[in-house]
């Protein structure tokens, strides 16, 4: 049983791993030094504007840890999220547009045979036991077998599709076997990423894949939370609650004004996500002091994120995700381990580049069809040419668009907002969105942080041609091909 509030401390770290020394010119010691564990810790719905300061092990991982400000998801839905997460390709080329059957979900992941080849496999091969703890891919197990292991797991312990949301009374598949469980998910979870962590030998390197489900609508948390965060409430930001302009696509504006009683439920829907983030916070700091009990913090990467944002009553949306705008696309990104210094990060940087990241770090092999860059060269802070944009990509399949969670009134829409398909082209400074209706939005994030004005009626055609031009390039690009559109 872990300690939900023992404290915890990193061990000191050496410099940097003798890979990164070489790169940057260095000498690199003359013994080989031992490969590192790595750890990532993927929340399900957690914004970067989500104020972590709140939880104490989280509050201290981010004093202690590299944050990367420009971390955005290859696309604010769950599936295509989790898919470029484990290969590394943006949403267009593994083709996992949606959450469910035919045009995603893990029914299509598997049909496509994308399960064959993932980070799993690649750092397995490369001599790491590896785990998959918590969230997989909605869907799971579905059309594979009750009990299906993908290849590239040493050890898989993944709830099944059937009341996955809701932490208690589920089914985990472990290690091949469905088990019933009636005890809050993220709790057990914590139980088997250390275990896993304590039973790996001590000179085989590990690669840990731990996917809690909060803050995950509706956000069911651990009883001893219960009387958390009584009293807050949702950020009142400039552009909660705000009716969009005539400048703004039509979906945006039809929205209708939150009433007084939907402020409350989002109030209550905020208060339900904090609760339930406590025990991911305990979670991390059980997985954190498993590393130094275990020896292993020393030579340990941690990377802490998310699959996709969330807004809550911003440019009047009810609580969800799915849109371009930044409380969707931009997501946590904390990164501890050897040769990494606290402090912000700036480069832009996604969800498709942890995958090349991890092989870098284990010596591994990536595939070829990899998309993403690896952050090597950023977290280490080495001079490289980097990426300029990156790319972030929504599919609103029709003509049944099946929307997530028990948040979402599919009657009368509510709560789920439908944006058409969109690709959208996000710089270190501005947002420029092309929608499948020929709508079009740019913002200006350095003077509009909030993104209250919709720049793309008033911008030259010049101008939008080349966005135009660029965008088309990376929601096209294949493979290689994505890391030269990228630099625009």
């Amino acid at each position: 049983m872990f300690h939900p509030r023992r404290p915890w401390a990193f061990a000191p770290v050496p410099a940097l791993l003798a890979a990164s020394l070489a790169a940057a010119g260095g000498d690199a010691p003359a013994a080989a030094p031992r490969r590192p564990d790595i750890v990532l810790i993927v929340a399900d719905d957690l914004a970067a504007h989500d104020d972590l300061r709140r939880f104490p092990n989280l509050a201290r991982l981010r004093r202690q840890s590299a944050a990367l400000t420009n971390f955005t998801v290859a696309d604010s839905w769950c599936c295509p999220s989790r898919a470029t997460i484990l290969r590394s390709q943006y949403v267009h080329s593994h083709g996992v547009r949606t959450n469910n059957p035919p045009g995603g979900g893990f029914e299509r992941f598997h049909a496509r045979g994308l399960d064959r080849s993932t980070v799993g496999t690649w750092l397995r091969a490369a001599g790491y036991r590896t785990a998959l703890v918590g969230k997989f891919l909605n869907g799971y197990p579905a059309t594979a077998g009750p009990a299906y292991v993908p290849p590239g797991w040493d050890d898989w312990r993944v709830p099944t599709a059937r009341n996955l949301y809701r932490q208690r009374d589920y089914v985990l598949v472990e290690r091949g076997e469905r088990r019933p469980h009636a005890r809050h998910l993220d709790d057990v979870l914590t139980e088997r990423a250390t275990s896993f962590i304590a039973s790996t030998p001590a000179d085989r390197p590990l690669f840990l894949h731990l996917a809690p489900v909060a803050p995950h609508l509706p956000a069911a948390h651990a009883p001893r939370h219960a009387r958390a965060f009584g009293r807050a409430r949702a950020p009142r930001t400039p552009s909660f609650g705000r009716a969009a302009s005539r400048s703004e696509p039509r979906w945006l504006r039809r929205l209708p004004p939150l009433k007084p009683g939907e402020v409350r439920r989002i109030d209550r829907v905020h208060r339900a996500r904090m609760r339930s983030l406590l025990a991911v916070d305990d979670m991390v700091g059980a997985v954190l002091r498993t590393l130094q009990s275990t020896g292993r913090a020393r030579d340990a990467y941690l990377f802490f994120t998310s699959d996709n944002g969330f807004h809550l009553g911003q440019h009047r949306l009810r609580p969800g995700k799915t849109t371009p705008f930044e409380e969707d696309v931009r997501v946590p990104l904390l990164v501890h381990g050897p040769g990494v210094r606290p402090g912000r990060i700036t480069a832009p940087s996604g969800t498709v580049d942890l995958a090349p990241t991890f092989a870098e770090l284990a010596g591994a092999r990536a595939p070829s069809f990899v998309e993403g860059r690896s952050l090597v060269p950023v977290l280490t802070r080495r001079r490289v040419a980097w990426r300029r944009g990156m790319l972030i990509e929504f599919f609103a399949d029709r003509p049944r668009h099946r929307p997530e969670g028990p948040d979402c009134d599919t009657r009368t829409r509510k709560g789920c907002p439908l944006p058409p398909t969109y690709a959208a082209l996000r710089t270190a400074r501005h947002t420029y969105v092309e929608y499948a209706t020929g709508e079009r939005q740019l913002y200006d994030r350095a003077k509009d942080p909030h993104q209250l004005h919709n720049l793309a009626p008033k911008t030259n055609k010049a101008t939008l041609r080349r966005l135009h031009a660029w965008l088309t390039s990376l929601r096209t690009c294949r493979a290689a091909a994505c890391r030269r559109a990228d630099r625009g």
